[in-house]
C-alpha cells in the first residue's frame, strides 16, 4: 500500500512540474516584444519615452541623423518648410537591427509645422511596421498634434495604429526647453500610466 502511495505521489509531483513549466513556456511565448523609438529636440519627448520605457520594458532607441539640423531654432524651422514642401526625407543615422521580432513599435515626436517632423516620415519609409502594433505619442508647444496622429495613419501601412497621447512640452521659440520636470513628472506619468493601462500594458 504504501508503494502504492508513493508512485501515485511522484506522478502527481511530476505532473505538477511538466504543467508549471509548459504554462511558462506558453507565458515567455505570449511576451511581447517591444520598441519604443522617439525623436526629441527640447528632450519632453525623450522624457515621455522614458517613462513609458519604464511602465512597459522593451528597447529604448533615440533616432540621430547623418546630418543634424542646425542648434538655431529658426534655422531648423526654415527648413523643416523647405522639406516638408518638398516631401524630403533625411537619412537617418540610427540603425534598428532585428525590426521583425518587434510585435509591438511606440512611435515618439515633437509636433513639427503642425505635422509629423521629417524623420519620422524617414523611420517610417525605411522599416516595414507591417502586422505590428504601432503606438503614437507627442508632445507639442501648445498647439496640439495637428495633422500628426493622421500621418502616421497614412504612413504606416499593414499596421495596427492604435490611439495616441500627447502632452505640452518645451516651447523652443521661447527659450523653453524640458519643461516635463519636477512635479510635473508626477502629472505626466498618472496620465500616461492610465493611458498604457487602457491599451493593456501592466507596469513592468
Amino acid at each position: 500500500m504504501d508503494r502504492v502511495f508513493k508512485i501515485v505521489i511522484s506522478f502527481l509531483l511530476t505532473a505538477l512540474v511538466m504543467n508549471s513549466c509548459f504554462a511558462t513556456s506558453q507565458e515567455e511565448g505570449m511576451k511581447k516584444q517591444i520598441l519604443i523609438v522617439y525623436l526629441s529636440r527640447t528632450h519632453n519627448t525623450r522624457a515621455v519615452a522614458e517613462m513609458i520605457h519604464q511602465h512597459v520594458g522593451g528597447d529604448l532607441v533615440a533616432l540621430e541623423l547623418v546630418t543634424p539640423y542646425p542648434e538655431n531654432y529658426r534655422q531648423t524651422v526654415e527648413q523643416v518648410q523647405r522639406e516638408d514642401e518638398a516631401g524630403f526625407r533625411p537619412v537617418l543615422k540610427t540603425k534598428i537591427e532585428g525590426m521583425t521580432n518587434y510585435d509591438v513599435v511606440f512611435v515618439g515626436f515633437p509636433t513639427w509645422g503642425m505635422q509629423l517632423p521629417p524623420p519620422i516620415r524617414s523611420f517610417f519609409h525605411d522599416y516595414d511596421l507591417s502586422g505590428k502594433q504601432v503606438i503614437p505619442f507627442n508632445t507639442h508647444a501648445g498647439y496640439g498634434v495637428g495633422k500628426s496622429f493622421n500621418q502616421v495613419d497614412q504612413l504606416c501601412k499593414g499596421c495596427r495604429v492604435e490611439k495616441g497621447i500627447s502632452f505640452v512640452g518645451g516651447y523652443e521659440r521661447n527659450g523653453k526647453m524640458l519643461e516635463i520636470k519636477d512635479k510635473r513628472v508626477l502629472d505626466v506619468k498618472v496620465q500616461l500610466d492610465g493611458w498604457l493601462n487602457q491599451l493593456g500594458f501592466t507596469t513592468n
